[in-house]
């Protein structure tokens, strides 16, 4: 399987460190220097759904997929508001894709690179050729306004990765995903409650386990750091990225990074960067790159796999 292209949509209303500064009566410093945000989206009159189309319709457009040779749409997020029809089922609706698998999962803010191994399982068994793999949350419905250690942080936004079978010869792909129980409840949301972090119980959390996530991925597939192009990560916190790069022994900047101006997304973040990096033109066709997603859960998982496009 390979990557095809990537899209992305981001709500219109823009959050700054100085709203938050004046609403904490704190320094806009002190806010990026903790996180590394200086600004972040919210929804004002948007659903979760539209966002998600909005960004499935890009990817369409940009790509100019006959959209009924999508077979497989997966939807990954923390914050569905309702149980069915699912957000996947909407897309099918909302832009007349007459017969595809529809699914949506939950598995916290890895739940993008799970939703991406279950189209490569798909792809993989011949079910399907085409998938597309979506990461939608509308974080700001679920954050404490009054809480400052997840409003200065949490962000809203949908993203979206077109996949395909490779016809090429090297059909490298590779992941480990694992969970550990999360036993003391360091990261949590309630379908009724709003989002609660342990910010330091997450630090030791992200920066151990991802790294001998990483570490176990690239034995598996006999590949080298210096190989390869970019390490893309869940956009937790640059604080965390920053600490996953200096204990892999990497420059930061092999470690691609947008939380600066977008904030953390959860589930959206990873292809909202894909998005980016496709746009820039940092990518050419056979780099390789690693997807590194970590949260809730807890849930880890890496995927190494070939960008498909020149």
């Amino acid at each position: 399987m390979k990557i095809v292209a990537s899209s992305s949509y981001l709500p219109k209303r823009k959050i700054d460190n100085k709203e938050l500064a004046k609403r904490f009566n704190v320094e806009e410093e002190y806010i990026e220097k903790r996180t590394g945000i200086k600004q972040r989206y919210f929804v004002e009159d948007e659903t979760i759904e539209e966002m998600a189309k909005k960004a499935v319709d890009k990817l369409i457009q940009k790509t100019q997929i006959n959209r009924q040779e999508i077979g497989l749409i997966v939807v990954a997020t923390t914050s569905t508001n309702k149980l069915m029809p699912g957000i996947s089922n909407y897309i099918q609706k909302e832009l007349k894709i007459e017969k595809c698998i529809c699914l949506d999962i939950l598995a916290g803010c890895s739940g993008f690179i799970n939703a991406t191994d279950i189209a490569q399982m798909y792809i993989k068994s011949g079910k399907v050729e085409k998938a597309i793999v979506v990461g939608a949350d509308v974080l700001s419905k679920y954050t404490n306004k009054e809480d400052i250690g997840t409003a200065i942080i949490l962000s809203d936004g949908a993203g979206a990765t077109l996949y395909q079978k490779s016809e090429e010869d090297d059909n490298t792909y590779y992941s480990n995903i694992e969970a550990i129980s999360d036993e003391k409840d360091i990261l949590t949301c309630k379908t009724d409650e709003k989002i609660f972090m342990e910010g330091l119980s997450i630090y030791k959390y992200a920066v151990t386990e991802t790294v001998k996530n990483v570490q176990k991925l690239l034995e598996q597939s006999g590949e080298k750091l210096e190989d390869i192009k970019y390490i893309i990560p869940h956009q937790s916190n640059l604080k965390i990225i920053s600490a996953i790069a200096n204990r892999l022994n990497i420059d930061t900047s092999k470690m691609y990074t947008n939380i600066q101006n977008v904030g953390n997304t959860f589930c959206a973040s990873i292809p909202i960067v894909l998005d980016e990096i496709e746009e820039k033109g940092l990518l050419q066709k056979g780099d390789k790159i690693i997807l590194l997603g970590y949260g809730g859960g807890l849930n880890t998982g890496s995927i190494l796999l070939p960008w498909g496009h020149s």
